[in-house]
């Protein structure tokens, strides 16, 4: 315990470093003026022989070599990182000092000063300063080994929030390299008291304040049952103090089996903000439990999710339907590790094979279809690739509803996005094409539903999905890693989010309540600047925006300012989950299947005849460029129908 008892004790005196720096370096050039003495006129001259004004001399270095110190900023270099810099600037501060003090010494004829002393007196203040600042190192980092058990001290951390999580870390991480300071915390009956021997040193909103004071290197964000809206204040606080933040994983992460100090970066789900919308988890285990599910796109951002939150409900079986042979093994070797007792069925397949397709459903047997297949990068699809989001995001999905309707599906679920609603892109509008594929083949259900079971057809649209492949979040990340500058379209761009385990449970509880020709919105609440989602993780990395700079590089071909979840023509309907709606759309049957004849029918197409093609059908549809006159073209030869 006296470890402990030194390592409080540097604590509550470090407010007061810079004084007690200075009153030190005051007596070690005290003394050194008297090893001097005593080098030069050995043990038995060294009191007798100076002169009668050796005090007021001695008075006057000292003045002489604090002012240096000052003006060199000596007192506010820290001890225990004392290194080859700080000996450099003893140096230096130590010559200039010795110089004045040699120069007015002779000027003012002190002629009983010995000569040796005003040039020896420098060489050994300078060894006594450096030695006194390297054995407080050694001493300071004996300590931490012995009380972290590691010799090097690299973490030093201020603990926001000063409950069971705060009590449970500091017990956790005391002993790996990581030494808690001080705790932080709005309840004001907390404060002073001690929580694992740490004190509580005050609010939240003083972290700036206590991060200088300690020489903090870290912030843990410890708050984990808070509100959503209290812990986004607690990262902005922290955030503000220009120093890395770390935070203890979330109830939810607790409840999965993470242990509390198990501290991780900053998460994109962090920064929502909001709390996460509350689903239905015995209707959808009845939805899902004991049945076949197949997902298509298994392996993307959206589809590996989907894999995830589908299996923590025992289905009987687990398709893996992905294009990609990379992502197909990824998401099958993490899911065989995490639930081995689901049995996976790993097919590389393309929803634009209908032969394909067809024949999967007929082996297979799934009873429930999640469509996550798609082309989702805006600029990509706009220029030289609009055929290919055609044909992949409306024809693909045609082709495995299709199958899923002629195969006896019980539900399919097509993963739309607030991209559809009144698009300015080209996928925008292949995704509100696919929404239209959805309605008529649920109006043909509707019809068919006296003669069978039918399938129910339905769509889930949402924002854009933080930490998903080609999001923003990876984007800022990769940039800030390299130093910057981090790159934002416009200074005024926004976007609705949402996390990639929220969007997941969406779709899968749009699965288990829909009845067919409907698209589920999330309210997503107000939607999010880029250029403040920028700036946050800029500032919570450590960084300033002196730093890592943000440049703006223009809208990319069909990138809108703001997005929309609903359409001005789209009823709304509640539904018993508070912020999930149904949006009911027109049935443009006849329009979208000559869009898709059009595409069955031919391997090429133009991006300016897509574009054509879509605003005919997607009424709302505004492409971002003119689309030209339609001219007569001749259709090549295809075997694809």
């Amino acid at each position: 315990m006296t470890w402990h008892h030194l390592d409080t004790l540097l604590t509550r005196i470090r407010p007061h470093r810079e004084p007690l720096a200075l009153v030190l370096d005051a007596l070690m050039v005290a003394a050194c003026w008297n090893i001097t003495y005593l080098f030069r006129l050995g043990f038995e001259r060294w009191q007798n022989a100076r002169p009668d004004y050796d005090g007021w001399v001695l008075a006057a270095v000292l003045a002489v070599y604090l002012g240096v110190f000052v003006l060199l900023k000596v007192p506010k270099g820290m001890w225990r990182f004392s290194g080859f810099g700080e000996v450099q600037r003893l140096t230096v501060a130590c010559a200039v000092a010795g110089m004045v003090t040699a120069v007015g010494v002779l000027m003012a004829q002190l002629a009983q000063v010995p000569r040796a002393v005003l040039a020896l007196h420098p060489v050994i203040t300078l060894m006594g300063l450096a030695m006194v600042r390297i054995g407080y190192r050694m001493l300071y980092e004996h300590m931490r080994g012995r009380i972290s058990g590691s010799m090097h001290e690299t973490r030093r951390a201020l603990v926001m929030g000063a409950g069971d999580a705060a009590k449970l870390l500091i017990a956790g991480i005391q002993h790996h390299g990581w030494v808690v300071v001080g705790l932080l915390d709005d309840d004001a009956r907390k404060h002073g008291a001690r929580i694992g021997n740490v004190p509580v040193l005050g609010p939240l909103d003083s972290a700036a304040r206590w991060s200088e004071v300690h020489g903090i290197t870290h912030l843990i964000v410890a708050m984990p049952s808070a509100a959503p809206e209290r812990r986004r204040r607690a990262l902005d606080l922290a955030a503000a103090t220009a120093l890395p933040v770390v935070t203890v994983p979330t109830a939810a992460e607790l409840r999965d089996g993470q242990a509390v100090a198990q501290v991780r970066e900053i998460e994109p789900d962090d920064l929502l903000g909001r709390a996460p919308v509350q689903l239905d988890e015995g209707g959808i285990s009845e939805c899902l439990s004991g049945k076949v599910v197949l997902i298509t796109g298994a392996g993307g951002s959206i589809g590996s999710e989907l894999c995830r939150q589908v299996a923590r409900y025992g289905p009987l079986r687990l398709v893996l339907y992905e294009l990609s042979e990379f992502a197909l093994y990824r998401i099958e070797q993490e899911l065989t590790e995490a639930f081995p007792h689901i049995p996976l069925v790993r097919l590389v397949g393309d929803v634009r094979d209908p032969e394909h397709l067809r024949a999967t459903f007929a082996r297979v047997r799934p009873q429930v279809v999640f469509h996550a297949a798609a082309y989702k990068h805006v600029p990509l699809m706009e220029d030289d690739n609009a055929f290919a989001a055609v044909r992949n995001n409306t024809l693909g999905t045609w082709r495995a509803a299709s199958a899923a309707a002629a195969a006896g599906v019980e539900r399919f679920v097509l993963i739309s996005t607030d991209k559809a609603v009144n698009p300015t892109n080209v996928m925008g509008a292949t995704k509100r094409a696919a929404e239209m594929v959805i309605a008529k083949l649920a109006a043909q259900m509707a019809e068919q539903a006296e003669t069978g079971t039918r399938t129910r057809f339905m769509a889930v649209r949402f924002g854009n999905v933080l930490g998903s492949s080609g999001s923003v979040i990876p984007k800022f990340k990769e940039q800030i890693a390299r130093g910057g500058p981090v790159t934002v379209t416009h200074p005024d761009i926004t976007r609705f989010f949402m996390t990639i385990p929220e969007a997941a449970r969406l779709v899968v509880q749009a699965g288990a309540i829909g009845e067919g020709g409907q698209v589920f919105v999330l309210d997503m609440g107000e939607p999010v600047k880029i250029v403040d989602l920028a700036r946050d993780l800029i500032r919570l990395s450590g960084h300033t925006l002196a730093e890592i700079p943000i440049a703006f590089s223009g809208l990319r071909p069909g990138e809108k300012l703001y997005e929309e979840l609903l359409a001005d023509a789209d009823a709304t309907l509640p539904t018993r989950f508070e912020r999930l709606r149904i949006a009911r759309l027109d049935d443009r049957s006849a329009d979208v299947q000559a869009l898709l004849d059009w595409a069955a029918a031919r391997s090429v197409a133009s991006d300016d005849e897509v574009r054509e093609r879509l605003a005919r059908l997607v009424g709302e549809y505004q492409p971002a460029r003119p689309i030209p006159p339609a001219t007569p073209r001749t259709t090549p030869f295809s075997t694809d129908r």
